[in-house]
């Protein structure tokens, strides 16, 4: 981990859309990257321009003006989805490197599109849950051969799905299933795999149950409950003889105790390779793994492209291909109605 003054090789890019949540957690969060940002692209002048001052690199009004006057490795793009595919497009059709904000697109056609423009480029696409340290560990705990095979996942998370799902599809409307919908369920194919089917069953507010069938045999239940705002989240993870809790940030491994049911009477018992372990932020020092960039993976997505690009290595995570999996699931949602919606 390094500071972006520190790196002594950078990346030469350049910001498509400054709006508020780039400049809230995007441009941020360079500070820590191996980058040097040559210009940001904006329609709004007086935002390019200020914004352009403040980090010291230059402004234009569209990505074409800039493609042609900089000279830049990639780009991060954070604007509309119906935009996305155009401007991801055009990005690689120049040659550039591309880390686009979720949602990457509106159908799974669009993504289709942008996966025949792509050569060489490294593709990343920002989905924060499976960048986020909850996320990782969860897959360093599921992979490995210590704690046996995954049987299902629960995934509870404020959420609705819009009814009239194929009219959504054909005007490429961006629901809220689709903008934040999104999070649990690329959490949920990162540790599960690939999605078979999925049957959705709702109430007439939109939320109910998601159950999605992995290839593998694994069951998802994704849980789209009402909520109190600040929205809270939670996620189960369960194997065979283990269950990983996950609320927020805090990540709770259950590895359960020797137990016989007549005769069991400590909880704690000696040693510590049974029992509960715990991973939690603290708010004790102002240090980076307690800040929201880190914990909810926005660093970690952000640098993973970066590296990739530094490495030239192709991305495993947050690919285009993933993205098209996640992109039939979501559609799938919409369409299922109650019925079960089978996914090539």
């Amino acid at each position: 981990m390094s500071y972006q003054r520190e790196f002594t090789k950078k990346i030469n890019i350049g910001i498509i859309g400054i709006g508020s949540h780039s400049y809230r957690n995007i441009l941020p969060t360079m500070n820590y990257l191996p980058v040097k940002i040559k210009a940001v692209c904006n329609r709004n002048v007086d935002i390019g321009r200020a914004t352009a001052e403040q980090y010291g690199c230059s402004h234009y009004q569209t990505p074409k003006e800039m493609y042609k006057k900089e000279d830049i490795d990639g780009v991060f793009i954070s604007v509309s989805p119906k935009l996305h595919p155009q401007l991801v497009i055009e990005a690689l059709d120049n040659g550039k490197h591309v880390w686009v904000e979720k949602p990457v697109a509106t159908c799974a056609c669009e993504v289709e599109e942008m996966i025949a423009h792509c050569k060489n480029q490294v593709v990343v696409v920002g989905y924060k849950k499976i960048f986020s340290p909850a996320a990782l560990k969860t897959l360093e705990i599921v992979q490995s051969p210590q704690y046996g095979n995954l049987q299902s996942l629960l995934a509870v998370y404020p959420m609705t799905i819009p009814k009239d799902g194929k009219k959504i599809i054909e005007n490429r409307d961006v629901p809220n299933w689709l903008n934040n919908g999104i999070h649990p369920l690329s959490f949920m194919m990162a540790i599960g795999g690939k999605v078979s089917s999925v049957t959705s069953i709702c109430n007439e507010a939109g939320h109910g149950v998601f159950a999605l069938q992995f290839a593998n045999g694994v069951i998802g239940n994704f849980h789209m409950s009402s909520s109190p705002q600040p929205r809270f989240e939670r996620y189960g993870v369960y194997g065979e003889k283990w269950q990983i809790d996950i609320e927020n940030a805090k990540i709770t491994l259950q590895r359960g105790i020797p137990f016989v049911y007549k005769e069991t009477t400590n909880y704690a018992p000696a040693g510590d390779d049974s029992g509960a372990v715990v991973w939690d932020t603290s708010n004790c020092l102002a240090t980076l793994e307690n800040k929201a960039l880190f914990t909810q993976g926005m660093y970690h997505e952000m640098m993973y492209f970066c590296d990739c690009i530094l490495n030239s290595k192709l991305p495993d995570k947050g690919t285009l291909a993933f993205s098209l999996e996640l992109m039939k699931v979501y559609e799938a949602g919409l369409l299922s109605d109650g019925k079960t919606v089978y996914i090539d």
